[in-house]
């Protein structure tokens, strides 16, 4: 899936859409997804300004991101939401930075009705740099 497909699939939009492109994709069971990291990027402005370093938080957007496409994709839906539900055994092992391009790697790990829990990796080159178990839900949008 290219940007303008996944732009399909998601309801995020800029500037926080976090994914750049599906490389593989097995519905029901593992997907993966490209972030290409550049310094363009927002948050480098004040994370840190004298070294910039993507923020730990928004690998597991990212990683969420990658995640919702497999979930969407899976249960044939559309025009919905994914709300996270629980995010586990979030580690961090590398910091990512300008330039890198990191590979999301996520295995469904359980589905029962509406309700998602994945195993996510994240990836610069062969390094692993991040990792959580996330759970999330698709649904409607929640009114306010």
């Amino acid at each position: 899936m290219d940007i303008n497909q996944i732009l399909e699939v998601l309801p995020h939009r800029y500037p926080f859409i976090l994914v750049d492109r599906i490389v593989e994709l097995e519905k029901g069971k593992r997907i993966v997804g490209i972030k290409n990291v550049t310094i363009n990027e927002g948050f480098f402005q004040g994370h840190f300004p004298d070294h910039p370093v993507m923020p730990g938080v928004l690998l597991i957007e990212a990683m969420a991101q990658v995640g919702g496409i497999l979930a969407f994709e899976s249960a044939g839906v559309k025009n919905k939401v994914v709300y996270f539900l629980g995010i586990d055994r979030a580690r961090f092992r590398h910091p990512v930075f300008p330039g890198d391009q990191v590979r999301f790697v996520l295995e469904v790990l359980k589905h029962r009705k509406t309700i998602w829990t994945f195993k996510g990796e994240a990836f610069v080159g062969d390094k692993l740099v991040a990792e959580a178990e996330l759970m999330a839900t698709i649904m409607d949008g929640i009114e306010r």
